[in-house]
């Protein structure tokens, strides 16, 4: 069921990141500030824009979404527990023997993952793939793809981007989470791909600008993504790594790292109060 209601869709990204929280401190390692960054981001691709099934997890004629800041896997298998993929109390095994929550996604454990990531720069090229192959196939079918701003100094990944354009992916979307932090620093500390929305431009991508958090424009986003022709479509959502706890905010020491108890505490805290204020 595709959800309408913006307040709905924020109580979602809050409850993401409450799994996110909750997954990183259970299994004592983790990523929790990427993987907050991205929960709004999360939401409304899973609940108001993709066509996915959790009761048809291998169906054909679903949307394809490739996570390849695969790292920041919190984040998704949180969502997919929201969306009823798996049970939520999985989430509590992140990480651990015999849990099949990885620290990266695994498509062959998990429901509901398309694609195993982990090496950072290659889910566009996947993601590539699979838009083509839904056009060879006349299957209708979108792909997305999420990467990270420190992620994108990976050469395959421009790569990647050259395909996009050369087959003309119009039903290809790739999203690029700009936090502006990685594991070393900012991004323009360690290997900077600003002006990222022109070079982009300039490998042949229709590029929308958008505040990551702000839920009506990740919407306007995204369907105006599936009314352009011809050519890909790159949504550059800016985003506040460790969004939703006030501790882990643009900080780039939970990068990653698991919260302590004390921690723990305070983040859930701080994101169900609000929840209430919701």
């Amino acid at each position: 069921m595709k959800i309408k209601d913006v307040e709905e869709l924020k109580s979602i990204a809050t409850e993401i990141r409450i799994g996110v929280i909750e997954a990183v401190y259970h299994g004592k390692s983790g990523h929790p500030g990427g993987s907050l960054s991205c929960a709004d981001i999360l939401a409304v691709l899973y609940f108001n824009q993709m066509h996915v099934d959790p009761k048809k997890p291998d169906d054909k004629a679903r949307d394809r979404f490739v996570l390849s800041k695969g790292h920041c896997s919190p984040a998704l298998y949180s969502t997919l527990a929201l969306k009823g993929y798996f049970g939520r109390e999985e989430l509590t095994t992140f990480r651990q023997i015999d849990s099949m929550l990885q620290g990266h996604p695994d498509r062959k454990h998990i429901p509901g993952v398309d694609m195993t990531t982990g090496s950072l720069g290659q889910g566009l090229s996947v993601a590539n793939g699979m838009a083509i192959a839904s056009k060879m196939d006349k299957a209708g079918y979108r792909t997305y793809c999420l990467v990270g701003d420190g992620e994108i100094e990976e050469g395959q990944f421009w790569e990647a981007c050259m395909t996009a354009n050369k087959y003309k992916l119009d039903n290809l979307c790739l999203i690029v989470d700009n936090n502006n932090l990685q594991i070393d620093g900012t991004i323009e500390e360690v290997m900077s791909p600003y002006p990222i929305g022109m070079k982009l431009e300039s490998f042949g991508f229709n590029v929308i600008e958008v505040d990551g958090h702000n839920l009506n424009s990740l919407i306007d986003a995204f369907e105006t993504a599936k009314l352009t022709k011809v050519k890909p479509t790159a949504i550059i959502a800016k985003t506040i790594k460790g969004k939703g706890v006030s501790f882990m905010e643009n900080e780039v020491g939970w990068h990653g790292k698991a919260p302590n108890e004390e921690q723990y505490k305070q983040a859930l805290a701080e994101l169900k109060k609000e929840e209430e204020v919701k």
